[in-house]
C-alpha cells in the first residue's frame, strides 16, 4: 500500500455548482467512489458566499477553518448552531441536516472530513507539538505551519512496528494512507511557536 503525498498549491479545484465556493478533494476512500458510495472523504472548500450546505444523508461531518473570516452555522431544524470562527478548531454535524452558511467577515477555506455512519468513524485532532499517533488502517496528516518530520511504520498492534518510513511534511504539505494499519510517530523540527499538524484517523465504527 503506497502512502500518498501532496501539495495544497497543487489540489484540483471543482467549482460549486450555485456559484458559492470551491471544492478540493484530496483524498476518498474506496477510491472509485463517488458522492453517493463514499466511506470517508476529504477535502478543503473555499467559501466565497452564503448558501446551503449539501446534505449528506447517513454521513457525518467535521469541519475546521483553516484561515479567513468566521461562517456562521445553522440548520432549519436547530440541530446545528455553531460560529466557526477559530482557526483548527474541528467541529463535528451530522450531514442529515440542511446547514446553511452565513460568511460573518469575509471568505474562508475550511476542512472538511465525512464518514459513512456506521461504516467508519474519525477523529480529527491539531497537534502543536511531538505526538504519536495510535495506529489506525486509513489517516491523513497535513502540516499548517512548521516543518514535521513524520515516521510511519506498519503495525500489527500497538507496540509492534515494522518497515519505518522517514517522511518530511513542510507548510500546506501532506499524506495519506488506506488499507495498511500505520502509526504515525510525528516530530516538529523547528521552533516555531505556530506550529500545527492536522491530523484525522479512519477507524471502523465499532460492532
Amino acid at each position: 500500500m503506497p502512502i500518498h503525498f501532496f501539495e495544497r498549491a497543487q489540489l484540483h479545484a471543482s467549482p460549486w455548482k450555485n456559484g458559492g465556493g470551491v471544492t478540493r478533494e484530496i483524498a476518498c476512500h474506496p477510491p472509485s467512489a463517488n458522492m453517493q458510495d463514499f466511506d470517508w472523504r476529504i477535502s478543503i472548500a473555499h467559501i466565497a458566499r452564503d448558501g446551503v450546505f449539501s446534505v449528506f444523508p447517513g454521513v457525518d461531518r467535521v469541519i475546521t477553518l483553516l484561515e479567513g473570516g468566521a461562517v456562521h452555522l445553522r440548520s432549519a431544524d436547530g440541530s446545528v448552531l455553531h460560529a466557526l470562527d477559530t482557526p483548527l478548531q474541528p467541529f463535528a454535524f451530522s450531514g442529515d441536516a440542511a446547514v446553511h452558511g452565513r460568511l460573518l467577515n469575509g471568505d474562508c477555506h475550511d476542512l472538511n472530513v465525512m464518514t459513512r455512519r456506521g461504516v467508519c468513524q474519525a477523529e480529527v485532532r491539531v497537534l502543536r507539538r511531538d505526538e504519536t499517533l495510535l495506529p489506525a488502517p486509513a489517516g491523513w496528516l497535513m502540516a499548517i505551519q512548521g516543518t514535521w518530520q513524520v515516521q510511519t511504520a506498519h503495525t500489527e498492534s500497538d507496540t509492534d512496528t515494522t518497515n519505518a518510513q522517514q517522511h518530511a511534511l513542510g507548510a500546506q504539505t501532506g499524506l495519506w494512507w488506506h488499507d495498511a494499519m500505520l502509526a504515525c510517530q510525528c516530530q516538529c523540527v523547528d521552533s516555531a511557536s505556530d506550529a500545527a499538524l492536522l491530523a484525522v484517523r479512519f477507524t471502523p465504527t465499532p460492532r
